[in-house]
């Protein structure tokens, strides 16, 4: 018994270190949205409160050594609970690079759901299998390799349709999920305001109402007319009608979630409209995810914002006041950030939210210059900004973040993919006063000029010149003070009105 004990432990060992050594061949390499900034200390960053929470709430691996298919409906399903896994990419019309890279992404998105990654691998065929998703023959090795690993849930990077799932299930006998609903439990997780909650809860239901379904025997399927035994009606099983239940349960909670994020949106909307009526221009961050955003905003205002190695740390907008070097106040924005095929899902419940950078006056869009596929991070995101209104007419900044962790030949390459990037490093603060520059001389300067004098009881006109114009002289005088300056129309038309002594 013990050469048995020793035999199996060894087998355990042995095991355990191939599943390393394919972790390792995943993730190692430059090609994860994580892999540019994994050996970063981060301990003393902002944001230390938040992301001990986070990990108090990682997922805890093996807490069941049984599959999670026995006996659960779909609305539990949902709810993740990711542990040891494997992933599975589809290559069809892709290079073998970009497979690869979107496997490595995949794994980066499975490692920040609180998961541990066991295996990949890619079938290489022109187009999805119907059934199985791989084909069954991919399949059934697939199902080997889980067996093998002792995985639990299998990750596909794709959307998968509900017979694919369910065929792939019914060969690997572990659960499966999908890209999209690896990305919607992350934002789960992540969401902390009740605006952001609502969002992520919509989109999670607006997937899953078409592929509800239930597992195990305990959920069996109606057996409709006349069946074996010459009972009908009393034959069908409780499967269809729990089905139909979680069905009814879904389409009312969404309407609550749609009813509350409504509600919410006036005051969102009310916060902007304040800014524009008191002249105060807006700056939105966006970028790929993990691309550096929420560090580039404590740089540049001192946010004390969330800072975490990690594929979308930051879900909740952050809208912080700084001016620049001549004094002009103007708000930066931190938005969620975006990911190659984003579920639309997503894209619609955070619609509120991109308003934001609907609004804006100035976009800085944010590229990790070490990145292997920094133009693929380019594209994903405008094509996102494709998406919300107003966005076409508004001036760009690219910033190449990460500069400091790219190799010597990829920042020569990015210096020759976008020539009219600034090149920076959030993290050491290389760039950021050529940058905070270039912002300066981007945002909108006020064009209406007035050379008024201000009653001394109109004081605030004058110090909403100073904070939202170019105030070019100011001297007192016996009716006021004696102000030229550049204003917006709206301050143009107030300090009019109170002009004590015109000059011109």
């Amino acid at each position: 018994m013990a050469d048995s004990r020793d035999s199996t432990s060894a087998h355990d060992d042995e095991s355990f270190k191939a599943a390393e050594d394919v972790v390792a061949r995943i993730l190692a390499r430059q090609g994860t949205a994580l892999a540019s900034t994994r050996f970063q200390d981060t301990t003393h960053d902002a944001g230390d409160l938040e992301r001990e929470a986070r990990a108090g709430m990682r997922r805890v691996n093996d807490i069941a050594s049984q599959t999670e298919l026995d006996e659960v409906s779909e609305v539990e399903y949902r709810q993740v609970r990711l542990e040891r896994v494997v992933l599975v990419g589809l290559r069809t019309t892709q290079s073998l690079e970009e497979s690869e890279n979107s496997l490595r992404e995949l794994a980066a998105l499975a490692d920040t759901a609180g998961s541990h990654v066991l295996d990949g691998i890619i079938q290489r065929r022109p187009t999805p299998d119907p059934g199985t998703y791989l084909g069954s023959g991919k399949a059934r090795e697939l199902a080997e390799i889980v067996a093998d690993s002792r995985a639990d849930t299998v990750i596909v990077d794709g959307e998968l349709t509900a017979s694919q799932r369910r065929g792939l299930e019914d060969v690997v006998k572990v659960k499966v999920v999908d890209r999209t609903t690896l990305i919607l439990d992350i934002f789960a997780q992540h969401a902390k305001s009740r605006e952001g909650q609502a969002q992520v809860e919509l989109a999670q239901l607006e997937y899953l109402l078409p592929r509800l379904r239930g597992w195990g025997e305990s959920m069996s399927r109606q057996a409709g007319g006349r069946v074996a035994g010459g009972e009908g009606i009393g034959s069908r099983g409780p499967g269809e009608t729990k089905i139909e239940l979680d069905r009814r349960r879904i389409r009312s909670r969404m309407a609550r979630l749609r009813a509350q994020i409504r509600d919410m949106e006036p005051a969102r909307r009310t916060q902007r409209a304040a800014r524009r009526r008191m002249g105060v221009p807006s700056v939105a961050i966006v970028g790929y995810t993990n691309a550096g955003k929420s560090t580039l905003l404590n740089q540049l205002t001192d946010a004390g914002v969330l800072v975490e190695d990690a594929l979308f740390a930051t879900l909740d907008p952050t809208v912080r006041r700084t001016q620049t070097s001549d004094g002009r106040v103007f708000t930066l924005s931190d938005t969620v950030g975006f990911v190659r095929n984003l579920p639309t899902q997503l894209v619609e419940a955070f619609r509120s939210t991109l308003e934001e950078v609907g609004e804006a006056d100035v976009i800085v869009h944010v590229v990790d210059a070490a990145h292997p596929d920094p133009v693929g991070q380019v594209e994903t995101v405008r094509g996102v900004l494709d998406t919300i209104d107003g966005t076409e007419t508004i001036p760009e900044i690219l910033v190449l973040n990460k500069s400091d962790l790219a190799s010597p030949e990829r920042r020569a390459l990015n210096r020759t993919l976008f020539p009219k990037a600034v090149a920076i490093s959030a993290r050491t603060g290389q760039g950021i006063e050529e940058l905070r520059q270039l912002i300066e001389d981007t945002l909108p300067r006020p064009r209406v000029y007035v050379d008024v004098v201000v009653p001394y009881d109109h004081g605030d006109l004058v110090h909403a010149a100073h904070e939202q114009g170019e105030v070019l002289s100011e001297d007192y005088e016996a009716a006021g003070t004696h102000i030229t300056a550049h204003v917006d129309s709206a301050l143009a038309d107030r300090l009019h009105h109170v002009n004590a002594a015109p000059h011109g």
